[in-house]
């Protein structure tokens, strides 16, 4: 009998853990699959570890990793997928904003003999800026890319073990999953949905994890900035060339009535300023992408697993 195994990343989600697991357990019970559903906590600090053990305990198609502290939102879900043991891995998030019901569809679309499956998001309850700033950049990214990469896409999905097998073979220690199974080039099939808004608890996603995300998707696949800033500074080189030569044969003509002064110095020398600062963050971005291969430390500790 074929397995499928679902994957779910939480931290701090003690609202949605049980609610989640239910309405997972009513899905598969509609397929005569073997199934397990791999917890992995990223040391939350509520009661969601007490409830996945209590889960655990009561059902053996519940498997938990407990991490020894928070690596995370890049690092914790993609060490869980590689533990996935299925012929079919399904991954999902725990605040119930993927729809488990979207498995049905996901299972189906494997069983027509698509070894990937996403869900990809036409629409979202979440606050409209945000949508919108999200697929903005999407959008941007994509034109950006080497690699096509798909738009309104987040990680949900199923993948089939052979694709998990490849990425076990890139044994890279900070992934951009979504631009990883865009680059892999197995032919997609695409179910739409509905982003629900979160119902219980707050978002784990800040500023920070945000921009995290959309600067290793930046740098993991274009070289575009790089070469902007090289193509921008030849042209701010050039325009500072044209308006200093511009100023100098105006001052030599109306030299007693035109007067410089000191604000396109000050002017001009902002800009160039808060230039530089950009691409150098910019190159400090791939440098610090580089320095995190190199280093290649593992995705996670472990501290304990149940059920394995």
């Amino acid at each position: 009998m074929k397995r499928v195994s679902i994957v779910t990343p939480c931290f701090n989600e003690e609202e949605n853990i049980r609610e989640l697991y239910d309405r997972v357990r009513k899905v598969m019970a509609g397929f005569d699959y073997e199934y397990e559903h791999i917890f992995i906590d990223n040391a939350s600090a509520d009661r969601t570890v007490e409830l996945l053990r209590e889960l655990a305990k009561q059902d053996k198609c519940v498997k938990v990793i407990f991490n020894t502290r928070n690596f995370g939102h890049i690092r914790s879900p993609y060490h869980a997928l590689l533990q996935a043991s299925g012929d079919a891995v399904i991954v999902m998030a725990s605040d119930l904003q993927d729809p488990p019901e979207k498995i049905t569809e996901f299972i189906h679309k494997w069983e027509d003999g698509y070894k990937v499956v996403i869900g990809i998001k036409t629409s979202s309850q979440e606050w409209g800026l945000v949508y919108f700033l999200r697929s903005l950049y999407y959008r941007i990214l994509r034109g950006l890319s080497d690699v096509e990469l798909i738009e309104n896409f987040t990680g949900f999905g199923l993948y089939d073990q052979q694709v998990i097998k490849i990425l076990r073979d890139f044994d890279d220690p900070y992934p951009y999953f979504r631009g990883l199974i865009a680059d892999i080039g197995l032919p997609i099939a695409h179910i739409e949905f509905l982003q629900p808004r979160r119902q219980h608890g707050i978002t784990k996603n800040n500023f920070y994890t945000l921009y995290d995300m959309a600067m290793l998707g930046l740098t993991s696949y274009t070289k575009i900035p790089l070469r902007l800033a090289a193509m921008l500074g030849f042209m701010t080189a050039g325009i500072s060339f044209l308006v200093g030569l511009a100023y100098l044969i105006y001052k030599l003509i109306f030299w007693a009535s035109f007067s410089v002064g000191l604000a396109p110095v000050v002017i001009g020398l902002f800009f160039l300023g808060s230039v530089q600062l950009i691409f150098l963050g910019i190159i400090g971005e791939y440098v610090g992408a580089i320095y995190t291969q190199v280093i290649h430390r593992p995705l996670v500790i472990e501290k304990e697993r149940i059920n394995f």
